[in-house]
């Protein structure tokens, strides 16, 4: 999973990156301190793994993971080449969604680039740099498409009238992404890599006072307002306080959250929105050798799931046998004691793979 951090100047864009990945991206007072993206690479808590690691005594364990790019300040012009701007709208092509920092608090010490702090004109101003972008690529598009139709291919011409009817929408300063298309339609829409498409978690980055209770802020009311209308998620964090906890270790940090009121750390409220945001689920495998936790998409089947493995998995698979991993742990976290319960289960190519699912795959090629 691959997640693109974007704002404008000044944020907390690199502060929250920095927090997040303790990879030490700089993080300074001015636009563009920020302009190759710095990529961190983050593991997704997940007690389950650690819990069979313990069982199994692994002598591996290997946890999901998520890919953060801390991307360029963007500056109002960008999709006309302003700022870093070509350089910023290719960067987020590469990324899956992106985590949108929208700056929630006042601080004289730090200056707003349009010097004041207002999370709606924030974010229109990046969303229509990004709409700008779309419509010109689907200028293209649809302008090539016209003079490649040959005799009226119905494909073809339903593919350029779908292009128009994006353009259109796009035009009325709304977001792709609070289109709505069929399965087929939605494929095509989103192999052109339009920006606005792209699946979104807005972070409203709060002040200490308010990080107990982000909601409380009626910027972050205007935030979740605006990301609600268009199908987007919200989180509430405070960048600067989420740095200091980075360098904690784990019982001193679960101390500082608790003394402060907080209820999670600002890295598990991103992973469980990336989570939500992007359908995903976990399944689990476990033995001696390693303990593992597996991202696929919800509604996955057994045999792509084994793919994620190895595609011998999928290639020659039989059978998967699977138990829940609440389940397990009921049975004392032994197999032996869940077969004997009837709750180790064989399923077949269509079983639709469960968020905690312990499996082995059964294949032969």
């Amino acid at each position: 999973m691959k997640l693109g951090i974007i704002g404008l100047p000044n944020v907390g864009k690199s502060t929250l990156f920095n927090a997040i990945t303790k990879a030490g991206a700089a993080a300074a007072n001015y636009p563009f301190c920020t302009i190759e993206p710095n990529v961190g690479i983050v593991t997704v808590p997940d007690p389950r793994v650690t819990k069979l690691h313990e069982i199994y005594d692994s002598k591996k364990t290997t946890y999901a993971v998520i890919e953060f790019s801390d991307i360029a300040g963007l500056v109002k012009g960008a999709s006309k080449g302003e700022g870093l701007g070509n350089q910023f709208l290719g960067h987020i092509r590469e990324v899956e969604a992106i985590v949108h920092v929208v700056r929630c608090f006042e601080d004289d010490n730090i200056i707003h680039v349009s010097g004041k702090v207002d999370p709606a004109e924030d974010i229109d101003t990046i969303n229509t740099e990004l709409i700008l972008s779309d419509m010109e690529i689907l200028e293209r598009r649809i302008a090539k498409a016209k003079s490649s139709m040959k005799g009226g291919n119905k494909d073809q011409l339903h593919n350029c009238q779908l292009m128009e009817e994006v353009y259109g929408w796009l035009s009325e300063g709304k977001n792709a992404r609070s289109m709505t298309f069929s399965d087929e339609d939605g494929d095509f829409i989103r192999s052109i890599g339009l920006l606005s498409l792209k699946p979104v978690i807005y972070v409203a980055n709060v002040s200490e006072d308010d990080a107990a209770d982000p909601d409380s802020n009626p910027l972050v009311q205007t935030v979740k307002k605006i990301a609600d209308a268009e199908g987007s998620l919200t989180i509430g964090i405070c960048a600067g306080l989420e740095s200091e906890i980075a360098e904690l270790d784990d019982d001193e940090k679960a101390m500082f959250l608790e003394e402060l009121g907080i209820k999670e750390s600002g890295l598990d409220k991103l992973v469980k929105a990336s989570y939500s945001l992007l359908d995903l689920i976990s399944f689990l495998t476990a033995g001696h050798d390693e303990a593992r936790a597996w991202t696929i998409k919800r509604g996955t089947k057994a045999p792509q799931a084994a793919g994620k493995i190895h595609t011998d998995f999928e290639r020659g698979f039989i059978r998967a046998e699977t138990i829940a991993y609440d389940k397990f742990m009921e049975a004392g976290g032994s197999l032996a004691a869940a077969r004997e319960k009837g709750w180790l289960r064989s399923e077949g190519k269509d079983y639709v793979m469960q968020d905690g699912d312990i499996v082995n795959f059964l294949f032969n090629v």
